[in-house]
């Protein structure tokens, strides 16, 4: 299996352990490293995007439908125009988030809110 970054890195400061210039180095770059992977960082423009079209997709799906369906009818007044494959990926992570369900018919795939 291949080594991440910090692996590296520990493996470097060893080797270099007489050398402070380069082990200061070294400690900068894993620093920078756990920054980077800290979930403290701020949501994308098109994550928050996203949200609202989560919440717009909720608020307007009373029955079962497709992807295709859902932009020709209540979505294609969105003030953003979507692609299909945008619709499907958020239409996607709210089933995974347990907000909407999926069901398939004939192969086509329908989402909709979960029976009361």
């Amino acid at each position: 299996m291949a080594k991440t970054k910090r692996e590296y890195f520990n493996e470097l400061k060893t080797i270099v352990s007489g050398d402070e210039n380069l082990v200061a180095f070294i400690d900068h770059e894993i620093e920078l490293l756990d920054k980077k992977n800290s979930a403290e960082r701020k949501p994308t423009k098109n994550q928050v995007e996203n949200e609202k079209i989560k919440d717009y997709i909720l608020a307007h799906l009373v029955k079962p439908m497709t992807v295709s369906d859902m932009l020709k009818d209540f979505l294609a007044d969105y003030p953003v125009e979507l692609s299909n494959q945008r619709v499907a990926a958020i239409v996607k992570q709210l089933v995974e988030d347990n907000a909407l369900v999926r069901t398939v018919e004939k192969r086509k795939a329908y989402f909709g809110p979960f029976a009361d």
